[in-house]
């Protein structure tokens, strides 16, 4: 964790600890979104889902807030080294974190297609990972708050394992939709879903790098991904 002098303005230590609680907000509505998709898509609840879907435009309202008063305190306050890079990383965030409360909705739209059919075998394994992503965002979050860059590469090297549970779904989706072509529209709605909880991921990192970057101006080492999906073969390929 890096520890900051106070600064003389007790009025600028304000704004970031408003910009800092804006971003927490968005953060935890984005968990809590992504929660509770998953939760809709496994009990077929389409009510739940629309929920969801209307409730991204509070996400969108706080990212919008968030960029207009990071960008007001740049122009009045003037900040230098941590306290800039700290502002323009709480920019960034917000819009990551936007695009993450678009992939919650966007399953909670296909979750409203999916509660029409019966329920597929491969569906259970989705919350697991929508828990998985959703524990990385409040993590990433976390280490937002305490600028704390140990903690912000824990989050990131978690990616892997999501990468991994990514891949294990799509081969499990892969030999259903052989065995199953009747099935084959639900699954790909399906498919895409566990590729939106894969992107969260993604961005789950790309906030934990920015806290990073934010607490000792160092970028973090390159990531290795390892979604092999497209390597994957079909049984008989």
């Amino acid at each position: 964790m890096t520890d900051l002098p106070a600064h003389t303005l007790s009025s600028f230590d304000g704004d970031l600890d408003r910009l800092r609680g804006l971003v927490v907000r968005m953060g935890r509505l984005c968990e809590a979104q992504i929660i509770a998709a998953a939760d809709a898509l496994a009990r077929h609840d389409a009510a739940a889902a629309r929920t969801i879907v209307d409730g991204d435009s509070e996400i969108d309202a706080l990212e919008a807030e968030t960029e207009a008063f990071a960008i007001q305190t740049i122009a009045l306050r003037a900040p230098m080294a941590g306290d800039l890079r700290e502002i323009v990383a709480a920019l960034k965030i917000s819009g990551i974190l936007e695009r993450i409360g678009d992939y919650a909705k966007n399953i909670a739209k296909r979750t409203t297609v999916l509660a029409k059919d019966a329920p597929m075998e491969p569906m259970v394994l989705v919350p697991e990972m929508a828990r998985m992503v959703a524990q990385m965002v409040h993590g990433a979050i976390d280490a937002y708050v305490a600028r704390d860059a140990v903690q912000a590469a824990a989050i990131a090297e978690r990616d892997q394992l999501v990468d991994d549970f990514y891949t294990s779904l799509f081969r499990s989706l892969l030999t259903f939709m052989m065995e199953n072509p009747q099935r084959i529209t639900p699954s790909a709605h399906l498919l895409f879903i566990a590729k939106s909880l894969e992107r969260v991921g993604d961005h789950a990192t790309n906030i934990a790098e920015l806290v990073s970057y934010s607490a000792t101006g160092e970028r973090m080492g390159e990531r290795t991904k390892r979604d092999d999906t497209a390597m994957v073969t079909t049984p008989h390929g």
